[in-house]
């Protein structure tokens, strides 16, 4: 399955389980483990469970295979391993605290290079 269909794909799940503040970040220049990571907000564990069950069924649906899941009795931060694409389902106070999108950001140099491209 093409990268660009799975993260639609996984996006359009948490979009249906209402996922707020979701964030998809192109890390292949950063990993070569994989090349889309999305993190995605839950309110409570009952819908990090969810988020999270509904993005594994559409993904089977699709054909594409779900490598493993972490988290999901907690609630509290799951992941998700799609292969090329990985999925943070966390809620919001572990969200803040780990803060992945900055970490996994790309480094400011190739942030203003991207701006200049866009103007």
């Amino acid at each position: 399955m093409k990268l660009d269909k799975l993260a639609k794909t996984a996006v359009a799940a948490l979009e249906g389980i209402k996922g707020r503040d979701i964030v998809v970040l192109d890390v292949k220049r950063m990993t070569s483990l994989f090349d889309t990571m999305i993190v995605v907000g839950a309110d409570s564990n009952r819908q990090g469970r969810a988020l999270s069950s509904s993005l594994q069924e559409k993904v089977k649906a699709l054909g594409a295979r779900v490598y493993g899941v972490e988290g999901e009795q907690v609630g509290e931060w799951i992941l998700v391993d799609l292969g090329s694409v990985v999925v943070h389902v966390m809620q919001h106070a572990t969200r803040k605290y780990y803060n992945l999108e900055e970490l996994w950001a790309p480094p400011p140099r190739a942030r203003r290079q991207r701006a200049a491209k866009a103007a």
